[in-house]
């Protein structure tokens, strides 16, 4: 049974085997072709076409977001700048109408103050009829002194300070006198004038010389301070 079977399945296997072959060929070639249309590596290509940028559509599309960018924070700045700029404009015209302010309230004390010192000065006559007193004095004892005569001068100055003329002169500077620099000047006069007095007394030519510019010009000063040196004659 064995043998028959055997020696029947030789010409079967013989007979039947390239129509199996050809039948297994066929469905190996009709399975090949879809393999071959859907490559693997294909998309392994277009994906480094993507990447070496031969595609046009999304390699595009960062460049323009980007100058948009450029020109948004382009703009943006520029807007900050104009606006810096108008608000450093208007803290400057603030701060410029502050100063404006007050030079007119420091304009306006000052012509008060002037106009209450003519004022003062105005009514003050018997006082400017004293600094007229020792305007004549002063320059009689200038011209004494010029002369080398100092007897003259001391009969003109008086042994002390503590003469009528002096005292009177004071009364007129401590009424008229009102600021600090006012009472300066008047302090250095009568210092000056001390020395004088002392100078002449001992006979000094030299001292009383320097003592009388000293003098002189402390109430120079002090009328050009008050507003009295076009008021006094001598001057």
């Amino acid at each position: 049974m064995a043998t028959t079977f055997l020696s029947t399945a030789k010409p079967f296997l013989s007979s039947s085997t390239p129509t199996s072959l050809s039948s297994l060929t066929n469905r190996t070639l009709l399975f090949s072709c879809p393999q071959q249309k859907c490559n693997p590596r294909r998309p392994l290509t277009s994906c480094k076409a993507l990447s070496d940028g031969s595609h046009p559509g999304p390699a595009a599309s960062p460049i323009i977001i980007t100058k948009r960018s450029l020109s948004i924070c382009f703009l943006t700045s520029f807007v900050f700048s104009l606006a810096s700029r108008g608000s450093s404009s208007a803290n400057a015209a603030i701060l410029e109408a502050d100063d404006d302010e007050e030079l007119l309230e420091k304009v306006k004390k000052d012509r008060k103050k002037r106009l209450e010192r003519q004022g003062v000065i105005s009514s003050a006559n018997k006082e400017k009829g004293y600094l007229q007193d020792l305007v004549y004095k002063l320059s009689k004892v200038g011209q004494a002194i010029d002369n080398n005569d100092l007897s003259t001068a001391s009969s003109v100055l008086g042994g002390s300070t503590d003469t009528d003329w002096v005292k009177k002169a004071n009364i007129a500077f401590t009424k008229l006198s009102s600021s600090p620099e006012e009472k300066i000047e008047v302090d250095t006069f009568n210092s000056s004038l001390a020395s004088l007095i002392s100078s002449v007394t001992s006979n000094d030519i030299e001292s009383s010389k320097s003592a009388f510019v000293s003098s002189a010009t402390a109430f120079e000063k002090w009328t050009t301070l008050t507003g009295l040196f076009g008021q006094l004659k001598g001057l």
